[in-house]
C-alpha cells in the first residue's frame, strides 16, 4: 500500500527523515485491535474514520474479525517501514497482530482495500512453541526483509525473554534472532547506525496473564532492567538494573534523529521514567529523569496509589515526550530539548481510580481528585492508556484498555461498559493538552457488545512503528 502523503516517490515505504514525515498528510484512518475476552467471541481489527471531511467521521466503519477465540490481541507491526525507505522493491502493505494470549500471529492485508483489511495469512502458535516460545509482544520491520518480534516467556509460559525473525515475503518463522535470552521481556528498539538495540523487561506470562498481584512482584516474577545488545553480533553486552525504582520498564523509545545515542523507558509500577544514553566508552548508562509521585489514599487495594506509566511516546521532532497515567488517569506532556532534564508543560486527565464521587479518597493536601471522564453527556471509565501521536504532532489519541485481565482487575466498569477512542488537542508552541469533544469512539456501543479498545496504529506509519537508520 502506498503511503499518506507520497504520492509519485519511487522510493520505498514511510519518508526519508523523522522530520519529512511530520510533513506528511494527516491521518484518515485508525486500525485499532478490540479485545472481547468472553468465551465464544472472537478479537477484531477495528477500522476507525478520523478524517472530518468525513461523512463516517468518528466511526467505526469496518470490523475485521479473528477466527479464534481468546487471542488477546495486543500490539502490531508493519512488513516494512521507514527502515525501509531506500528500497523501492517494499511497500508497506501488511500489518501483523500478535495473540498475547494465544501465541498466535495474524497478518492482516491492508493495501487491497485500507479502509476493509482482510486475514492473508495466520502463523499458528506451534510454531513459536516450536522454539521454546510464547507470549509475542513486540513487532518491528527489518531493513533486511524480516519481521523481528520480541516474546515474553517458554512455551510453558514461563518467564523467557527472547527474539524471533518472520520472513516477511513468505510470512515463515525463520528462527531466532539470538541464541541468548533474558529473564524477562518485551519492548525493543534497535538502531543500526550505533549497532545496539534496547529491550526491556515486563514480567512472567504466569504472573501478569493471571491479574496484577503484590504477590508476584515480591517473589520477583517482574523484571526492572534493560538490555543492551550487539545488533550485528546478536549478542547481550549489557544489563541496566534500574533497581527498586525500574520496576516493569515498558515501552522503549529512542530519540527519532537516528545520530542520536539516547533515549527513554518507562517504568509502569513505579511511575518514572528513565532515560538511556551512551558514554564516550561505549557503554551505555541509565538516569531517573521523570518521577510521578505515588498518592496516599483510602478505598483502594493499596494505601498508595501509583500512577502506572503504560505508555510513552515521543514526538518525531525529538521535542515532547508523553506518557499516560493508566491508575492516577492522566496523560502528561514534557519537553525533552534537553533529554537529560524533561520539563512538564502538559497534563490533562482521562478518568482514573481516584474521580471524585467515587469509592476511593485522595489523603493528599495538595492532590484534587480528578472529576470523571465525560464526553458530550457520556461518562466513561478506565484511565489513559496507550498513546498515538499524529505525524505533525497535533493529535494526540488514547485508549483506555490495558490487557483484559487487568482492566477486568483495575477498571471493572470499563470492562462492563467498554473502552473509548478520544483525541487530545496538543499545543505545540508552548505545550499543553486538551480533550476534543468531536471525536469519540464508544467502544461499548459494539454490535457485539462492549470491547477493550488497544493499540493504534495509521496506515501510512507512526511515531512508535517507524524507525530510520
Amino acid at each position: 500500500m502506498e503511503d499518506e502523503g507520497k504520492r509519485g516517490c519511487a522510493c520505498g515505504p514511510g519518508y526519508a527523515s523523522p522530520l519529512e514525515a511530520m510533513k506528511g498528510a494527516p491521518e484518515k484512518i485508525l486500525y485499532i485491535p478490540c479485545i472481547q475476552g468472553e468465551k465464544g467471541k472472537h478479537d477484531y481489527v477495528a477500522t476507525v474514520d478520523v478524517d472530518p471531511a468525513s461523512s463516517t467521521y468518528s466511526q467505526v466503519i469496518h470490523r475485521t474479525f479473528m477466527p479464534y477465540e481468546n487471542d488477546e490481541l495486543h500490539h502490531s507491526g508493519w512488513n516494512s517501514c521507514s527502515s525501509c525507505y531506500n528500497d523501492s522493491s517494499q511497500s508497506r502493505d501488511y500489518i501483523v497482530f500478535a495473540g498475547l494470549i494465544s501465541d498466535r500471529i495474524y497478518v492482516v492485508n491492508v493495501s487491497k482495500n485500507p479502509r476493509a483489511p482482510e486475514i492473508h495469512k495466520i502463523i499458528e502458535p506451534k510454531e513459536l512453541h516450536d522454539l521454546d516460545l510464547s507470549a509475542p509482544h513486540t513487532l518491528h520491520c527489518l531493513a533486511d526483509g524480516n519481521v523481528m518480534v520480541s516474546t515474553m516467556g517458554n512455551a510453558r509460559r514461563e518467564a523467557k525473554g527472547s527474539f524471533m525473525l518472520i520472513d516477511a515475503k513468505e510470512w515463515k518463522v525463520k528462527g531466532l534472532w539470538s541464541e541468548t535470552s533474558t529473564n524477562f521481556g518485551y519492548d525493543f528498539w534497535y538502531q543500526p547506525r550505533h549497532n545496539v538495540m534496547i529491550s526491556s523487561e515486563w514480567g512472567s506470562p504466569s504472573a501478569f496473564c493471571t491479574g496484577f498481584s503484590m504477590d508476584h512482584v515480591s517473589a520477583g516474577m517482574y523484571g526492572q532492567s534493560l538490555h543492551v545488545w550487539d545488533w550485528k553480533e546478536r549478542k547481550r553486552i549489557q544489563t541496566l538494573d534500574l533497581g527498586s525504582e525500574g520496576l516493569m520498564p515498558l515501552e522503549i523509545r529512542f530519540l527519532h534523529e537516528p545520530t542520536a545515542k539516547t533515549g527513554f523507558v518507562g517504568c509502569a509500577l513505579t511511575a518514572n521514567v528513565f532515560r538511556f544514553h551512551q558514554l564516550e566508552d561505549g557503554t551505555w548508562k541509565a538516569d531517573k529523569v521523570i518521577d510521578v509521585p505515588s498518592w496516599k489514599v483510602s478505598g483502594w487495594a493499596l494505601p498508595s496509589m501509583p500512577g502506572i506509566i503504560t505508555d510513552i511516546l515521543i514526538s518525531l521532532d525529538d521535542r515532547f515526550l508523553y506518557l499516560s497515567n493508566w491508575v492516577q488517569g492522566d496523560i502528561r506532556q514534557y519537553d525533552i530539548s534537553d533529554p537529560a532534564k524533561p520539563r512538564l508543560v502538559g497534563q490533562v486527565y482521562v478518568g482514573g481510580s481516584a474521580v471524585s464521587g467515587g469509592n476511593v479518597t485522595i489523603l493528599e493536601d495538595n492532590v484534587k481528585a480528578p472529576e470523571p471522564l465525560v464526553v458530550n453527556g457520556k461518562r466513561f471509565y478506565g484511565g489513559p492508556q496507550m498513546l498515538q501521536l499524529s505525524l505533525d504532532g497535533r493529535r494526540l489519541y488514547v485508549t483506555t484498555s490495558l490487557f483484559s485481565p487487568w482492566d477486568r482487575q483495575f477498571y471493572p466498569d470499563m470492562v462492563e461498559k467498554g473502552s473509548v477512542l478520544l483525541q487530545i488537542d496538543v499545543d505545540v508552541n508552548v505545550g499543553g493538552l486538551k480533550i476534543n469533544p468531536k471525536l469519540m469512539v464508544d467502544f461499548g456501543a459494539e454490535p457485539g457488545g462492549p470491547v477493550l479498545a488497544h493499540e493504534i496504529r495509521y496506515p501510512g506509519g507512526d511515531c512508535s512503528s517507524d524507525i530510520w537508520l
